[in-house]
């Protein structure tokens, strides 16, 4: 495939922050299918493809590598990944896997699935830039919080329930996991 012009690069150096308004009370959930998750896919690539050409998609694992994986393939370009670990809420983030090497001067667009505080795209950011690459800018499925990467495919003030992520394996059987099922009210 011939390679696209490239864009001019982004003179943005800090993150925009646009807030999502959160209602009184407990947050709603929005349980994604994977139907819906493939249309924010589909609209995160269309947002992205208007004004950047990104030689490669890194998501961030677990939950970005879907769908940076679906918008490198829409997109029909090189896709890689990285490993983020939050051990808890409140805690921060931890790299566990960086990225790969090859990004020295390439156009890079790390994806994740969700983003409130922003603290796991702020580190996968400096890991990136570390590598020194030509631009690098960031997106999700779902914004659900204040911070905001450069392309959202949606807003959300609610809790975020992913279709690959609804479900554990426990005992052999697949059931909803605990913590999920009390904020959908199935709790026993």
């Amino acid at each position: 495939m011939p390679a696209r012009k490239a864009p001019p690069k982004s003179s943005k150096k800090v993150p925009r922050t646009t807030p999502v308004r959160r209602l009184a009370g407990p947050p709603s959930v929005l349980e994604v299918d994977w139907p819906f998750f493939g249309e924010l896919c589909r609209a995160l690539a269309l947002k992205v493809a208007r004004d950047f050409d990104p030689e490669v998609v890194l998501g961030i694992a677990r939950a970005g590598a879907i769908p940076g994986v679906v918008v490198a393939s829409i997109l029909q370009r090189e896709f890689a990944s990285m490993v983020v670990h939050r051990p808890g809420k409140g805690v921060a983030p931890v790299l566990v896997s960086g990225p790969p090497a090859t990004l020295k001067g390439r156009r890079v667009l790390i994806v994740d699935a969700t983003c409130d505080s922003g603290d796991t795209m702020a580190l996968a950011v400096r890991e990136v830039q570390a590598q020194g690459p030509g631009d690098v800018r960031t997106a999700v499925a779902i914004q659900t919080g204040a911070y905001a990467p450069d392309y959202e495919a949606f807003l959300s003030a609610s809790f975020i329930i992913l279709p690959w992520d609804r479900e554990i394996l426990e005992r052999g059987k697949l059931v909803i996991r605990p913590d999920y099922a009390e904020r959908l009210g199935l709790a026993p």
